[in-house]
């Protein structure tokens, strides 16, 4: 049973990370499409990002209270964003790291 709980809140944390990510991408998610017609308006895409973050806020509370390891699917720097729980500039900034920046620089050369 601790083996299925683990697998959900996995794959859970797995969706949220990867929703967020989006956000911070500016790349369409679900959440376009409950409000299209919000998509016009600047401050949508910082209020689609909170509503991302809240959501993998929420899945790795869950996660901890039933004892389950979510920390192996962040890298240091992004579990100590989600440990203090406060979505800004600086997460959006540095979520992915330099790795990831030195990536996309380099596909723009």
């Amino acid at each position: 049973m601790q083996a299925e709980i683990e697998a959900f809140f996995s794959e859970k944390i797995g969706e949220a990370k990867k929703q967020f990510e989006r956000t911070i991408d500016c790349k369409h998610t679900a959440f376009d499409d409950l409000y299209p017609y919000m998509s016009e308006q600047p401050q949508f895409f910082w209020y689609k990002r909170y509503v991302a973050w809240q959501e993998l806020l929420t899945a790795v509370q869950y996660a901890e209270e039933w004892n389950v390891e979510w920390k192996k699917l962040f890298d240091e720097r992004q579990h100590s964003f989600i440990e203090n729980k406060i979505l800004d500039a600086k997460v959006l900034d540095e979520w992915y790291g330099t790795h990831h920046r030195n990536e996309e620089e380099s596909a723009y050369e």
